[in-house]
């Protein structure tokens, strides 16, 4: 054994570049930190420098005297006269009449909409119940409807019930259909 056996030998120390990347890192965030804080503050105090230009505009009719653009000309007569004095709204009259124009009355066509006569009473046929739940079929087709629905003449279903062994459907107009 040799007299420096017992002697620890001190290892060399490694850079730890960790260390150094969250400092970094912690600077950037601080630094970011203050930046955010402080420029609310900057804008509030230079207002001048953020704020919105409006820019200056005439209320005029009168174009300026440059010439006009080959792809495009702005025609006076398009242009909003907002100068002019205010012109005075023609008198309302109060009294009311009643009375409705007879323009337009007449027509080039056939008869009007109202001299036509009314459609017949839709008419519909129960095929099926069930899980209270009625198929019905109508010219237009077939619906499976519950107590409410509407019906195809206009009526709501307000109850299913079995009479004689067979299911009836009682409409809210008081129609009575039975399954045939």
């Amino acid at each position: 054994m040799a007299d420096f056996d017992d002697e620890r030998i001190a290892s060399l120390k490694q850079r730890n570049k960790t260390a150094t990347l969250d400092r970094f890192l912690t600077f950037a965030g601080l630094a970011l930190a203050g930046a955010s804080a402080f420029f609310p503050w900057y804008v509030f105090f230079n207002a001048d420098k953020f704020g919105i230009n409006v820019a200056s505009s005439s209320n005029s009719r009168e174009l300026p005297d440059w010439p006009a653009r080959n792809v495009f000309s702005v025609s006076p007569l398009a242009m909003v006269n907002k100068n002019e004095a205010a012109r005075k709204a023609p008198p309302v009259d109060p009294l009311t009449t009643a009375t409705v124009s007879d323009l337009g009355k007449q027509r080039d066509g056939g008869a009007m909409l109202e001299e036509q006569p009314f459609p017949g009473k839709s008419s519909f046929r129960l095929l099926h119940v069930s899980n209270g739940r009625a198929l019905i079929e109508d010219p237009s087709g077939m619906y499976v409807v519950r107590i409410g629905s509407v019906l195809p003449d206009e009526s709501r279903l307000a109850m299913i019930e079995q009479r004689d062994g067979k299911w009836v459907i009682i409409t809210s107009k008081g129609d009575i259909y039975k399954n045939d």
